[in-house]
């Protein structure tokens, strides 16, 4: 079984920015980018979960989560977009049991993939939808 600790050791090799998150056990912050937020990593048993914020919604959300659903659908295999308490999150949840270095450094380069691609027309979006 998988632990934090490997976790972090992954994290580590390979050669990522992160640190241990202030107040919240067994998570951290992984960096995506001098412009980008952070991908919180929390090892919760039997999941390790990644999520990163994306931004608010908008008064009238019907084409911004149109759109979600259909990234949703074609652009994602590990991760998604949802919303949670009026935010937009990506998130992706892989089994701790047996999580790999190459499984998980797959789900967050593909959040770094969705974060330089998709985001920025997000927000686009969301201003328009404002």
């Amino acid at each position: 079984m998988r632990t934090v600790t490997d976790v972090e050791a992954y994290l580590g090799r390979m050669n990522r920015p992160f640190e241990a998150a202030p107040g919240a056990a067994e998570t951290f912050l992984v960096s995506t980018g001098e412009h980008s937020p952070p991908v919180a990593v929390r090892v919760d048993p039997p999941l390790v979960v990644l999520r990163v914020h994306i931004g608010g919604v908008p008064a009238d959300p019907t084409q911004l989560f149109r759109e979600l659903l259909q990234l949703n659908a074609r652009e994602l295999v590990h991760s998604s977009y949802g919303v949670d308490d009026g935010q937009i999150l990506l998130s992706s949840a892989l089994e701790l049991e047996n999580l790999d270095f190459n499984e998980l450094e797959a789900a967050l380069d593909e959040i770094d993939l969705a974060l330089a691609q998709q985001v920025p027309a997000l927000a686009a979006l969301s201003k328009q939808s404002a």
